[in-house]
């Protein structure tokens, strides 16, 4: 059941950049309706599952972690407009590699030696993805698709690792998501004071995408993944979650037609393997005095 649930979460993880693409809004206006329309069902959700006093930093600390997010989504959502759904989630999966590197930055966390070797290899497939500036790359500028998809992969990294610190005990995980979502509506309805195409304004089908990515991306398929993912072995977490860039990409082939070139192809497997990788083994170590 474990299992099915994980997988079920990462079906719906999935679609989130489909989901993006057909909505065909502004970034910033994906970011804020995606996470506002979440909130009712997260305080529903909430609610039935027992309330759960939480401390005040902690409470806190996943708001400023939702504020990360807004910037992270706006950002990924840039990138789906410039090299498409199914490269920018393989370049927001980088992130495994990103949490090690600013664990060793903001917490001492050592990286390990697996971090020296996979990194390099994860940022030429990075550089593959682009293109490099071959006409046959898929894409309207890929680019700066794929810096942009690296500066969103970075953002998200930091927010996973101020998240993950508020939620130390690990319980019910609706309440801080419930925390970091809100969060995230007052984030992105900032950065849409700076963006020109921002628009409160209701319009269909638009927003009944948008409603579908809050539903089945930004609800129900992380809480599933965060109730699910802990309770599996690290090989079979890394692996499933590499189902996410993959079926994307299936998903963009079929729905929205992406055709990538053989080099970002290439690209794809460089960096996916280097992110199983990275998954698997890990990007960094126990400080000395906690491994003591």
């Amino acid at each position: 059941m474990t299992r099915i649930t994980a997988l079920a979460g990462i079906v719906g993880i999935s679609f989130a950049a489909i989901f993006v693409e057909l909505a065909d809004v502004a970034p910033a206006t994906a970011a804020f309706f995606r996470t506002l329309y979440a909130l009712p069902l997260l305080i529903v959700i909430t609610r039935l599952s027992g309330r759960a006093v939480r401390p005040r930093r902690e409470r806190l600390m996943a708001f400023g972690a939702g504020m990360l997010l807004a910037v992270d989504l706006t950002l990924w959502h840039t990138a789906i407009d410039l090299i498409g759904a199914g490269l920018a989630t393989v370049l927001a999966n980088v992130q495994v590699v990103w949490v090690g590197l600013v664990a060793w930055l903001l917490f001492s966390e050592r990286p390990s030696r697996v971090a020296f070797v996979v990194v390099p290899v994860v940022l030429a497939g990075v550089a593959m993805i682009s293109g490099l500036g071959q006409e046959d790359a898929f894409g309207e500028d890929p680019v700066l698709g794929t810096i942009v998809g690296l500066i969103a992969g970075i953002v998200y990294a930091s927010f996973l690792l101020l998240f993950r610190q508020s939620n130390r005990a690990r319980g019910r995980p609706a309440a801080p998501l419930l925390d970091a979502t809100a969060g995230a509506v007052l984030g992105s309805a900032i950065i849409g004071l700076f963006d020109a195409g921002f628009s409160l304004e209701v319009t269909w089908p638009a927003h009944g995408w948008l409603l579908a990515l809050a539903v089945v991306a930004q609800t129900l398929g992380w809480l599933f993944i965060s109730v699910a993912l802990p309770r599996l072995a690290a090989l079979e977490t890394s692996v499933m979650l590499l189902l996410q860039p993959a079926l994307t990409i299936v998903w963009a082939r079929i729905l929205l037609t992406e055709t990538l070139s053989v080099l970002q192809w290439a690209g794809v497997a460089v960096v996916m393997g280097g992110v199983l990788v990275a998954g698997v083994r890990g990007t960094v170590s126990a400080p000395a005095e906690q491994a003591a």
